[in-house]
C-alpha cells in the first residue's frame, strides 16, 4: 500500500501534507540507529520507520497488549517500511525524468498551508524538505500515471448499467398523518384510546382531513394531516414498513414509537427512478478515471519494483 496513490493524491489537501511535515519527537537517547533497507542508492534507516510510525503506534499501544500488540507493531513496521520504500522509488523516478519543484511552488504550498491554519516553518529545512518531497510525489505521478489514462464514452455507459444503484433516486411518498403525541409515560392508556377512536371514525367512512383536524396533535392538523412528498430511507422503520403493502388512498394500522400512536394514509406513490446517463456523465468520467488512474498507478510502482536494487535488511 502506498501513501501516494492517484486516488489520495487528487483528494490530498496541503492540510494533510503537513502530518509528514511535523518535526520528530520521539528518538531516545538510547535507541540504536542502523540501516533496515537498501532502495537503489539509498538507504532506509530504523529512525525512518520509527518516524513513519509516530503516530500510529500510539493508537496500536492504545487499544492492544501482549501478543497481540507485538503482532499489530510488527505489522505495522513492516507496512511502513514499504510505504517509505514506494516513496523512495518515486522519488528517484522523479529525479530520473528530471521531474522538479520550483522555489516558487514550495512557497505557494507553505502559503496555502498557512491560509488552512496549519503549523509551517519556512526556515525548518526538514519541513521544507517534507514539502518538496510531497509536492514532486503528486507532480510525478500526475505526469507518468495521470497524464496517460482516457475515459471513453463506452468506458463510461458500462460503468453506468453496472452502478445504476449508484444513481438511483429513491421510491417517494405522498403521506398524511394523524399523530396522537405521548408526553409522558403515565399517558399512555389515554393516548391509546384516542388513536382508537380516531381509527374507528375512519372505518366508519369518516374523512381523513376532518379526523386528523379532530384527534391529530401533529403540526400539520391543520392542512388535514398532510406532510407531503417523502422520500424512502427518511422514514422511522416502523412507519416506512408499515406503508410498504399499502396502495394509493390506503390507511395504514395503528403505528406505536417512541413519539407516540400513528394512523399514516399513503397519499400517491413515485416509483424508483434513475437519474439519466447525460446527467451523470461528468460524475461517472470523474470516478472511472479515478479507478483507472488507480490500476495504472499500481502497475507503475510494481514496474519501479521490478527494475529497482531492493534489500531488506529489518
Amino acid at each position: 500500500m502506498s501513501i501516494v496513490s492517484p486516488r489520495a493524491l487528487l483528494k490530498t489537501t496541503l492540510l494533510s501534507i503537513s502530518v509528514l511535515v511535523l518535526p520528530p519527537a520521539f528518538v531516545s537517547a538510547h535507541l540504536e540507529d542502523r540501516i533496515v533497507a537498501v532502495v537503489n542508492s539509498d538507504l532506509i534507516m530504523l529512525s525512518d520507520i520509527k518516524r513513519e510510525l509516530e503516530t500510529q503506534e500510539e493508537r496500536i499501544k492504545q487499544g492492544h497488549r501482549g501478543e497481540d500488540l507485538a503482532q499489530r507493531l510488527k505489522t505495522a513496521e513492516y507496512m511502513a517500511l514499504t510505504r517509505i520504500i514506494e516513496r523512495k522509488l518515486q522519488l528517484q523516478e522523479a529525479k530520473a525524468k528530471n521531474v522538479d519543484v520550483s522555489e516558487q511552488e514550495v512557497t505557494q504550498a507553505a502559503e496555502q498551508m498557512k491560509r488552512q491554519g496549519t503549523q509551517f516553518d519556512p526556515s525548518n529545512p526538514k519541513y521544507v524538505r517534507s514539502l518538496r518531497d510531497q509536492l514532486l510525489l503528486m507532480k510525478v505521478v500526475d505526469r507518468e500515471v495521470r497524464a496517460n489514462v482516457m475515459v471513453g464514452e463506452s468506458e463510461m455507459k458500462r460503468y453506468y448499467q453496472e452502478h445504476r444503484d449508484r444513481f438511483a433516486i429513491p421510491e417517494e411518498y405522498i403521506l398524511s398523518q394523524i399523530l396522537v403525541r405521548l408526553r409522558s409515560p403515565d399517558e399512555v392508556d389515554d393516548a391509546r384510546a384516542k388513536i382508537r377512536k380516531a381509527m374507528d371514525e375512519l372505518k366508519r367512512g369518516e374523512k381523513f382531513e376532518d379526523v386528523a383536524l379532530q384527534y391529530s396533535d401533529g403540526p400539520n392538523a391543520l392542512q388535514g394531516g398532510r406532510l407531503g412528498l417523502v422520500r424512502q430511507g427518511e422514514l422511522l422503520p416502523a412507519i416506512e414498513r408499515a406503508i410498504a403493502s399499502l396502495v394509493p388512498g390506503g390507511i395504514s394500522d395503528i403505528i406505536e414509537n417512541a413519539d407516540g400512536f400513528h394512523i399514516m394514509r399513503l397519499d400517491d406513490k413515485r416509483p424508483r427512478q434513475y437519474r439519466p446517463f447525460n446527467e451523470v456523465k461528468y460524475e461517472i468520467q470523474g470516478l472511472v478515471f479515478e479507478q483507472k488512474s488507480e490500476d495504472v498507478f499500481q502497475s507503475w510502482l510494481a514496474g519501479l519494483k521490478d527494475k529497482a536494487y531492493i534489500e531488506i535488511k529489518f
